[in-house]
């Protein structure tokens, strides 16, 4: 992965997205003693930085039947929109279990949603079967070059809005789920500071990128995770993204699902903004780990699709 195949995916996606805004917060900033740069992913399109990796892989198609997809949501939705610029059809196999509102979010980009029987730990054998019947085109969600190429494109635009206001990041948080989104951060924020630490972030039952880091090999979960963090629930990291975990990124830092929700509760009470909970990982590093982290810190918020029902 290099910085030029980031750039030429957002030459792609540039008419479909969103340029989200680096957003900060005096209250925040006394509250922790840091200065925040909050890269505001949950106002993209779709609600989700997913829309990024989704495009980026669906422009390069040539004359797809239609697109498929696995998600536990928010990479569902991306698909769906992307379907929606291509004109075709979108097909997003679900678990059972993932969020009611997010199934209904895809729906409503006119995705279909097949769920019935599907768990985390088949859903990517459904989708093969899916896709030799249908022969649409399978997106993803994080183990393909262009995908992550496309991720890359919101830590492209965090590093020269930064420089815009005359600041480099001592340290940029990402939350890690498959690695698809801090693989093509990485890249790019190494690429224009090789000194700023890349810290990803996992809650603590779903630590498989930092043992994966540790053991020098990719270790899997047996089950889904439990966490209120949903889109961070993968099994495992992909063959795509742990060698660029492995070369760009600094340390994984894991936190409790309380620090999770206290994360999602100051962004809403400090800067009227709602960040789903795996959005909110990064700030709950900076409340768990703060004393150990540096001064100026950059937070990619990844996604905004909360579910609010009881």
């Amino acid at each position: 992965m290099e910085l030029a195949d980031i750039y030429a995916a957002l030459r792609r996606i540039r008419p479909y997205i969103h340029r989200t805004p680096l957003l900060t917060s005096r209250l925040l900033d006394e509250l922790l003693g840091k200065r925040l740069f909050l890269k505001a992913e949950h106002l993209q399109k779709t609600g989700s930085f997913k829309a990024r990796g989704a495009l980026a892989k669906a422009l390069t198609l040539e004359r797809p039947k239609g697109l498929l997809a696995v998600s536990s949501g928010n990479h569902a939705q991306g698909v769906a929109y992307a379907a929606q610029v291509l004109g075709v059809k979108a097909l997003i196999v679900m678990p059972e279990d993932a969020s009611p509102f997010k199934k209904q979010a895809a729906r409503a980009y006119g995705a279909e949603v097949v769920d019935r029987g599907v768990r985390v730990e088949n859903r990517e054998e459904v989708a093969k079967a899916l896709q030799e019947e249908t022969g649409y085109a399978f997106l993803h969600p994080f183990d393909d070059p262009l995908v992550v190429a496309g991720q890359g494109t919101a830590g492209l635009e965090l590093m020269a809005q930064a420089a815009g206001l005359g600041v480099f990041p001592e340290a940029v948080l990402v939350p890690v789920g498959g690695g698809g989104l801090i693989a093509g951060v990485a890249t790019a924020v190494k690429a224009f500071s090789p000194t700023t630490l890349v810290l990803g972030v996992e809650p603590e039952g779903a630590d498989d990128a930092r043992r994966s880091l540790e053991r020098g090999e990719i270790v899997r979960l047996p089950e889904a995770p439990r966490t209120r963090a949903d889109g961070v629930r993968t099994l495992a990291l992909g063959r795509h993204t742990f060698p660029i975990l492995q070369e760009k990124v600094d340390t994984i830092l894991t936190v409790s699902e309380e620090a999770i929700l206290e994360a999602e509760r100051l962004l809403f009470t400090r800067t009227k903004q709602v960040v789903e909970p795996t959005g909110a990982l990064p700030l709950a590093a900076v409340l768990a780990h703060g004393e150990k982290l540096p001064q100026t810190l950059a937070l990619l918020l990844s996604g905004g699709n909360r579910d609010f029902s009881p």
